[in-house]
């Protein structure tokens, strides 16, 4: 289902993140994850574009096996890091070949030996503009980010929010977070969100926990925030990832039943191509099979 149709029904939808895998071998393992985790019946899968754009072919050929050979509901994220606008429009043409309507639009995070974002001299500046040259193709249906936290590079809160709303009105319709570690900052950033008159849905992202150090990196990465009392769990598991996966499930089933009893339409798990732990999940909330 597009995603400008999709958050109607009243009850919560599902979708779950993978990334490129780096091997054959793991691409397989990939797939069979996707196998399992459909008996869920997830609204759709996502597939992420690598830093710097390292993954864009990779990323549009997961999306056609997704799509066409495994059959699911597939949005595909694409950014304009290190592109040509002609490379950008060759890319959506890729992706709607492939069947493909949903899209995630990002700006994207520069390679990590360029920390500072750089346009590319033939290409987009902005998640803005991706969005409104796919929007120009009504076969697309957009979501874009929103971050309970701000994101790094916004003045405050008030331009974030700003940011947020000119990407919708480019033609975004649905809000996927970044993730967070504290109901406190989503609701907040829903306070904001609302008071500027922002009515698309908004979908919290949710990472379950692999492990301390693995959780320490994507926070870092993505300025969020563990909050004391999640640190101080996490320090009983700094070399036991199997109780640290244990402690993540807990942990996000506590913050989903609470974002599902505030009326979320959907939940969106940074599932990082596992399963256990996003079944465990939803098999608590009594959402699993």
């Amino acid at each position: 289902m597009r995603l400008d149709q999709l958050y109607r029904s009243g009850k919560p939808e599902i979708s779950i993140e993978m990334f490129p895998p780096k091997t054959p071998e793991a691409a397989e393992k990939l797939f069979e994850t996707v196998e399992r985790l459909r008996r869920i019946q997830p609204a759709f899968f996502s597939m992420t574009y690598g830093a710097g754009g390292s993954t864009r072919n990779l990323t549009i050929d997961l999306c056609d096996r997704l799509k066409n050979k495994s059959q699911v509901e597939t949005t595909c994220h694409l950014n304009i890091i290190g592109q040509s606008k002609t490379e950008t429009r060759e890319n959506l043409k890729r992706i709607k070949a492939a069947g493909v309507y949903n899209l995630l639009a990002l700006r994207g995070d520069p390679p990590r030996d360029q920390p500072d974002f750089k346009p590319h001299p033939d290409g987009f500046h902005s998640s803005v503009e991706l969005i409104e040259e796919a929007h120009k193709d009504p076969w697309f249906s957009i979501a874009v980010t929103g971050f309970p936290e701000i994101h790094p590079e916004a003045k405050d809160r008030a331009a974030d929010i700003a940011y947020l709303k000119r990407k919708l009105e480019a033609g975004g319709c649905v809000i996927i977070t970044q993730l967070f570690l504290d109901n406190a900052y989503f609701f907040e950033f829903m306070q904001h969100v609302r008071k500027a008159g922002i009515t698309a849905p908004v979908i919290p992202g949710i990472l379950p926990i692999l492990s301390v150090p693995q959780l320490r990196r994507f926070a870092a990465l993505c300025g969020s925030t563990i909050p004391p009392a999640v640190e101080k769990e996490l320090a009983k598991y700094e070399t036991n990832d199997e109780g640290a996966v244990q402690y993540g499930i807990e942990l996000a089933t506590r913050m989903c039943k609470e974002l599902l009893k505030s009326g979320v339409p959907g939940l969106h798990f940074y599932a990082l191509n596992r399963a256990h732990s996003t079944e465990a999940i939803l098999s608590n909330l009594g959402l699993g099979i």
